[in-house]
């Protein structure tokens, strides 16, 4: 028997969620972190009184 195809399958399923894993939480913090600083610049907008 051989299980190559199995083994080699195996690798390439760990791998994608290896980089998912990797990738989706840099993803959220990105977005979380520009939402922050567009609050932030909406917050300094208000108190100056000038439109953002």
């Amino acid at each position: 028997m051989n299980y190559l195809e199995y083994v080699i399958g195996a690798y390439a399923v760990f791998a994608a969620f290896l980089a998912w894993d990797f990738a989706v939480p840099r993803l959220k913090l990105s977005r979380t972190r520009r939402e922050i600083a567009r609050r932030a610049a909406r917050e300094a907008a208000r108190k100056t009184g000038t439109p953002a």
